[in-house]
């Protein structure tokens, strides 16, 4: 039998809508279809602004008659901020719910992404229970599970600072071998574009869904072929930091956002990934096209 590794997220916190026509108003405003949320299935979606840049991006999962979204801890403020403004009349209430309940990962390839026998379970498929629930990321690149978690509960995350520190780094290494983008490190608010980021493939936008925020953009990028740049897993020798700028040449052709170890993420044009030899400071960038992708 398996272990489940849990590594709790102590950036993340929680927002709860709930309310008679909380999915109604939330289907208006995101870009993934609010009616596939159940007690058996999570998504993960996002707020744009209307010029369709990411503003903010999150993971919607049911506990009882509300919605929890699973969202950057930091940001929580400016997106209620948000929401509110589009609420007007509607019968929802809106409430930062991080002082309740705690989030976290369970590391791939631990039992996270099975259903306790072995049997491995689609991206997106959700358990809940009175405390909270788990989820298997629903975004397709094996990063294992998440779970929301009532604080108070006696089940709570180990606290062995050395081993969490351990499995953290796991995660964070995986995270970036993959090219999983994450708030603030590779989207940048106001300044991100969704299909740029991978929205697309990961799960994050629902083309068949109707009117969202930002929807027309995003739709005349995919169906116009308008994606030049995409986020891209790169290697390289010694140091970069992450902001570094990307050369081809003395043409810039990208910029450098998370890193760890040797690898890191970049985003970077595709004309000239194609061209080959990028170039950090003089040191060689090798990108590789993310198993996920299909760009």
């Amino acid at each position: 039998m398996k272990i489940k590794v849990h590594v709790p997220l102590a950036e993340r916190g929680v927002i709860a809508i709930s309310g008679d026509t909380a999915r109604d108003f939330m289907q208006g405003l995101i870009t993934n279809d609010i009616q596939r949320v159940s007690p058996t299935c999570a998504i993960y979606a996002a707020l744009l602004t209307p010029q369709g840049k990411f503003l903010h991006d999150f993971f919607i999962v049911q506990h009882k008659d509300s919605l929890l979204l699973d969202c950057k801890r930091d940001r929580i403020p400016d997106l209620i901020k948000r929401l509110t403004m589009y609420r007007l009349r509607a019968k929802v209430d809106i409430a930062d719910a991080s002082d309740r309940w705690e989030v976290g990962v369970m590391l791939a390839g631990s039992g996270a992404d099975d259903d306790g026998a072995g049997e491995p379970q689609p991206a997106g498929t959700a358990k809940t229970r009175f405390d909270g629930g788990s989820f298997i990321d629903p975004r397709p690149a094996g990063l294992g599970g998440r779970t929301i978690r009532l604080i108070d509960e006696d089940d709570t995350f180990p606290t062995d600072t050395v081993q969490l520190e351990k499995n953290r780094a796991t995660y964070d290494a995986l995270r970036i071998s993959l090219a999983i983008p994450d708030t603030g490190q590779d989207l940048i608010a106001d300044k991100s574009m969704p299909l740029e980021s991978g929205f697309d493939e990961l799960h994050g936008v629902d083309f068949e869904k109707g009117c969202y925020v930002g929807q027309e953009v995003t739709a005349r990028m995919k169906h116009r072929n308008l994606v030049k740049r995409r986020l891209f897993p790169v290697t390289f020798e010694g140091e970069i930091s992450p902001g570094a700028v990307v050369k081809s040449g003395d043409v810039d052709a990208g910029d450098v956002r998370s890193v760890t170890n040797g690898h890191g993420i970049a985003l970077l044009r595709l004309d000239l990934v194609e061209k080959g030899r990028l170039t950090v400071d003089g040191k060689a960038v090798t990108p590789e096209k993310p198993d996920w992708a299909d760009f």
